[in-house]
This record gives structure tokens, C-alpha cells and sequence, in this order.
């Protein structure tokens, strides 16, 4: 389970951890965010249920943004969103992205990576594209990327995503600035479906197929069985005849029989 926290600009307060319930966030003498009691003296809230975190406004609230985009009044957020209040980011932060393995086969991929994994574009000019991760993409400024931030500041060449047996790989290039994985700043890092990745200030979403356990492939759940109800002593196990014919059919049989007597005796 993802171990969500929300980080204040600045670091002014520590880290808020959001588990399951409901989280307000208001402001205290000193303008700095707190977490209160009263629902009516909170900015927002922040409500975490088993479907994931909902971002709810305050009844009259405005210049609540999240990812650049205004929210009027609930949003559903994900590990890595950057909630904006009165020009303060409030980052939501996941787990802690894990390393990247060894750097073994740099031009070639994983042959036990999903050919299905795609990075889909979800803010920025990327918006709604989705780039196929079946082989090795080069993310950076120049014109032969795949992934192309134009951007002066940004780097040639950034970044580097690799298809990998149990997810994608992220492999810093030389870049000045790194890249963020769930809200976190790596180098490289090792991610997997659900994640976001943020180059400079393009946001995508790591997506593939729910694969269940790594390295087998997902079964349909089998429904339980169903037993059988015990005969009581001294009845018969096989049921009468009237009951194995559903009603239904009876009440046919009774009408195509009567339907039969009128034809029978009104053609005389």
C-alpha cells in the first residue's frame, strides 16, 4: 500500500501523513498550514479511502490549483501532484521509488519487459499522447528524442526509459535538474505502473495491464464452490416430479391445453 504525505513549501511544517479519514488543512496566525479541527476553518480537505485521495475545497474557496489546473471544487489526486494554494505548492508525496538495477543491456530491452507498458502524457504539450515503452526511449531536447521537452533550459539529452522485467527504468543522462518519480527528486529509479514521472514540467503516467504477481500471468478469480444441501434422514434425494418442472411451464402447459379445448369444440 502506497504510504502517502504531504510536503509544505519550505518545509515549513513537517510532513503531513495521510492516512485513512478525512484531513483539514487550514492556516494559523502566521499563515503557515496546520492541520484543524473545524471543517469550516480549512482551505481543504484531504479524504483517503480505499479508492485513493480526494482533494475536497472549502464551500466559497477559490485559487486552489492542482498540477497548474484550477480545482472548483473536488479532484481525485495521485502520488506526485502538486497542489497550489495562494502561490504555495503543497506536494504530494508515494513511496520512495526504488533503485534502478545494474545497468546491463543499455540498447536493448528487458526480454521479460511488458511490450504493453506505455507513457501517457498528463500535463504539459504531452497531454494525452501515449508513448509505447517496448523498446529503450531517449528523453531530452534534441529534435531525435522520443520524448522531446522543448524547453532552452533543458537538457540535450536527460533521461533514458528502459522496458525491464518488472517495470521501467529511469537513467539520468547528466542532467542538471533530475527528474521527480511520485513527487521525490532521482537520478535513476526503477518504476512501475502507476507511477509519475515529471520532466521539467511535463507530467506522464507509467500504465500497463494489471499483471498481478511479477513474472506470472494474472488468472480470473474462480468463484468458491457451492456444496450441496444435506437430505434429512428418511426423505427421499430425488424430488418429486411436480417440483423439478418450474411453474412457469405448468401454467404453458395449462394454457396451450385450454387453447386446445376451444379450437376442439368451437369449430362445431
Amino acid at each position: 500500500m502506497t504510504h502517502l504525505r504531504l510536503r509544505f513549501p519550505n518545509r515549513q511544517q513537517p510532513d503531513l501523513v495521510l492516512g485513512p479519514g478525512v484531513h483539514s488543512i487550514g492556516r494559523d496566525p502566521t499563515d503557515r498550514p496546520v492541520m484543524v479541527d473545524d471543517p469550516a476553518q480549512a482551505i481543504a480537505q484531504f479524504c483517503v479511502d480505499r479508492r485513493g485521495v480526494w482533494l475536497q475545497l472549502r464551500e466559497g474557496a477559490r485559487g486552489l490549483h492542482v498540477n497548474g489546473r484550477p480545482v472548483r471544487r473536488m479532484a481525485m489526486l495521485r502520488a506526485g501532484d502538486a497542489v497550489f494554494v495562494d502561490g504555495n505548492e503543497w506536494l504530494l508525496l508515494g513511496d520512495t521509488p526504488p533503485s534502478a538495477p545494474a545497468e546491463a543491456r543499455p540498447a536493448s530491452s528487458d526480454p521479460g519487459a511488458d511490450p504493453r507498458m506505455v507513457l501517457r502524457g498528463i500535463g504539459g504539450p504531452h497531454h494525452g499522447r501515449s508513448i509505447t515503452l517496448d523498446q529503450p526511449r531517449l528523453v531530452g531536447r534534441l529534435p531525435e528524442c522520443d520524448i522531446r521537452i522543448d524547453d532552452p533550459a533543458f537538457a540535450d539529452r536527460h533521461a533514458r526509459l528502459e522496458p525491464h522485467a518488472e517495470g521501467l527504468v529511469l537513467r539520468d543522462l547528466g542532467s542538471h535538474e533530475g527528474s521527480l518519480v511520485n513527487g521525490w527528486p532521482v537520478r535513476s529509479a526503477l518504476l512501475r505502473a502507476g507511477d509519475q514521472v515529471v520532466f521539467d514540467t511535463q507530467r506522464f503516467l507509467v500504465e500497463a495491464p494489471n499483471r498481478g504477481t511479477p513474472g506470472e500471468p494474472s488468472k480470473p478469480a474462480q468463484p468458491a464452490p457451492v456444496e450441496a444441501p444435506a437430505t434429512p434422514a428418511g426423505e427421499s434425494k430425488g424430488p418429486s416430479s411436480i417440483r423439478r418442472v418450474p411453474w412457469l411451464l405448468l401454467a404453458a402447459l395449462c394454457l396451450a391445453a385450454a387453447l386446445s379445448l376451444l379450437l376442439l369444440y368451437g369449430a362445431r
